[in-house]
């Protein structure tokens, strides 16, 4: 039979309620605390989390939903949140909903069913309608690198709108007037601040904005290949591309080799995000790079202080912008070989 509490109390001979106190992580005098963890050992006890979650409301673990695991930016995040939360004593579910709302809204519900302390989530419905109800819990949601209006709730994201900015400057600098775009879905948050930078680095260099070279991508791989191949085909002018996301960015790649085009001499592209990938390119790609370890820890850090603390009466939420940075590779060139 597995040893009980009272099986350690009888063995240190001290009361249920020191006991208790150590498992939930509260104070116990350091002589105390060594008779427990002295009788734990001889007694092979283990520590029910379904039964103390049912008694304290707290199960120590934490919901994940995310759009897709295959995504490297979602798995480079997931990896660091995992790290900072273990150390914690949490554990985490990781729902992939696979860019669906209808799954993205099973995984909440799926997440409620297991009694999770709080839930952080990249969400897909831009309304927020799967985390209502978990809102009514109020126990903690943070969102990463999205924001929904009507949900209160913190988030932790860069800033887009600068990140696309500074890719599109740089082409600029370098003489280029015919810039592409391969952006996200149009309801996604981070595609639509992606594409304010875009419009708002060409208007300030008065470079009208043309419809044809904007593609509004899927945030995969083959919307980057999609994306690249229509651009290039709807617009013999263009000189330069940003791609928007990383899995795009492979896709950008496929297309120009596929079309045999040759950068930076033909075609100059930014990409986003894996400087591996980057550097495996040839040329070496510029790309615009995400700090992941750093939301990861951020995200880790606001679900880790509202579980210890709660949040307080009338404390508002927030949003945190962490900057991207380009680092430059040898895939853009000054057009027609000189300065502007």
């Amino acid at each position: 039979m597995a040893a009980t509490m009272k099986d350690i109390a009888r063995r240190t001979g001290l009361g249920l309620a020191t006991i208790s106190s150590y498992f939930n992580g509260g104070n116990v005098r350091e002589k105390n605390r060594i008779k427990i963890e002295e009788a734990i050992e001889e007694l092979h006890y283990e520590v029910n989390e379904v039964a103390r979650g049912l008694k304290t409301n707290a199960t120590k673990t934490i919901g994940v939903v995310i759009p897709e695991l295959n995504n490297t930016f979602c798995a480079e995040i997931i990896t660091g949140m995992e790290d900072v939360l273990r150390s914690h004593g949490y554990a985490t579910i990781v729902c992939d909903c696979r860019t669906d709302k209808k799954l993205e809204c099973e995984a909440v519900e799926f997440l409620i069913r297991r009694r999770v302390d709080g839930i952080i989530n990249m969400p897909v419905d831009e309304e927020g309608n799967h985390l209502r109800k978990f809102q009514k819990t109020e126990k903690p949601i943070v969102l990463i690198d999205r924001k929904i209006q009507g949900i209160s709730c913190d988030s932790v994201l860069v800033d887009n709108r600068k990140a696309a900015e500074d890719a599109v400057q740089c082409f600029i600098k370098k003489g280029h007037r015919n810039i592409g775009i391969i952006g996200g879905p149009e309801g996604i948050f981070t595609a639509q601040e992606r594409l304010a930078g875009y419009s708002k680095a060409l208007n300030e260099a008065g470079i009208p904005i043309r419809d044809s070279l904007i593609f509004h991508g899927d945030y995969t791989i083959q919307g980057g290949v999609r994306g690249l191949e229509k651009l290039v085909r709807d617009n013999p002018d263009m000189t330069a591309v940003f791609v928007t996301n990383y899995e795009m960015t492979m896709g950008a790649m496929i297309g120009v080799n596929e079309l045999g085009i040759q950068i930076p001499q033909q075609l100059s592209l930014i990409g986003f995000d894996n400087l591996q990938f980057a550097r495996a390119c040839n040329p070496k790609l510029t790309i615009v790079s995400q700090p992941t370890d750093g939301i990861a820890r951020e995200v880790a850090r606001i679900m880790l202080e509202h579980l210890e603390n709660g949040k307080q009466e009338g404390e508002e939420s927030f949003s945190e912008k962490l900057r991207t940075e380009i680092i430059e590779g040898k895939s853009v060139s000054f057009l027609n070989g000189k300065l502007p």
